[in-house]
């Protein structure tokens, strides 16, 4: 037999309404099955701890149990009795908590899988309580390009089962960025689970990712370094022109401002650096060779004491 409700949720019987199913609500989540996978303790209480808010959660079953018509079963008595079975007070058609089980009921206008939904992260419905609970949710993850992240597009996602969903992938996204998809998990008595995305930006071949800043190499000519120059520069939104100051050396940075990754709070966007990497001819050239050796004999000087 199942202990007096009131005790089995810590509550006066006194206690109002919301008082009783704030109880509920944090035993439920502290022993519900979910939480505590193979512990036969934890699932027991989870069992009465659901029994108790079956009878006490519901108005009418709770006066019934207060005047001692219902038992902590909540089972129907005679008048005055204790709720034995060998007192005839037990009814076999109704079972575990009155037959009424979890799945539709409300409490004080409060629509009970708004509860387990919480516990049960979003699925809706009590598992093993009666009531049609929603499928499962299914999770997958999405590789997109740094241009669909920053711009937005769509792609496609195959799951295990065969299914194929179109995925639409938000203006500035970001790495790590879980989507839902209403109704695109497992199917369910009460309807199908949603289906929980995660982006992944794949490595770009040119821009290499730090933070929310992009870093890119931009080779540039000799005289390009030496006289200055603008040169042709890619963004992931299209190339630009880029100012190359006079005098650059290798491993100078310029900014692009607000040509990086989206802010992962949905803020501005952060920039892009191109690294400087000055670039010798392909092939060996005799007149800069002849003039490289001219200004290492009359102009000498040495970088790598700087």
């Amino acid at each position: 037999m199942a202990q007096d409700p009131y005790s089995e949720l810590g509550v006066a019987r006194t206690a109002s309404a919301d008082e009783i199913r704030k109880a509920f609500r944090k035993l439920a989540k502290e022993f519900h099955p979910d939480k505590n996978p193979g512990n036969a303790k934890a699932e027991e209480r989870f069992k009465r701890v659901s029994a108790a808010f079956d009878i006490l959660g519901d108005v009418d079953k709770r006066k019934k149990f207060d005047r001692g018509e219902l038992d902590a079963d909540g089972r129907e008595t005679a008048r005055g009795f204790s709720g034995d079975p060998r007192a005839g007070g037990f009814n076999p058609g109704q079972g575990f908590g009155g037959g009424q089980g979890f799945g539709g009921g409300s409490f004080e206008g409060v629509d009970l899988n708004d509860i387990f939904g919480e516990i049960l992260g979003g699925r809706g419905g009590a598992r093993g309580f009666g009531g049609p609970s929603k499928g499962a949710d299914v999770r997958g993850k999405a590789e997109i390009d740094l241009e669909q992240a920053i711009q937005g597009g769509k792609t496609r996602l195959s799951f295990s089962d065969g299914r194929t969903i179109e995925v639409t992938i938000p203006k500035g996204a970001v790495d790590g960025q879980m989507l839902r998809l209403k109704g695109q998990g497992a199917p369910g008595r009460a309807g199908p689970g949603d289906a929980i995305i995660e982006l992944a930006i794949r490595p770009h071949p040119v821009f290499k990712r730090e933070g929310e800043a992009l870093v890119m190499d931009l080779p540039i000519s000799v005289p390009d370094a030496v006289l200055g120059a603008k040169v042709e520069a890619p963004t992931p939104d299209g190339p630009v022109t880029l100012t190359v100051p006079k005098g650059s050396s290798s491993g100078s940075r310029l900014r692009l401002k607000g040509r990086g990754l989206p802010g992962a709070s949905g803020g501005a966007r952060g920039d892009l650096f191109a690294r400087l990497q000055i670039m010798l001819p392909d092939a060996p050239d005799p007149a800069l060779e002849a003039f490289a050796e001219e200004w290492r004999k009359d102009r000498p000087y040495a970088p790598r004491k700087k």
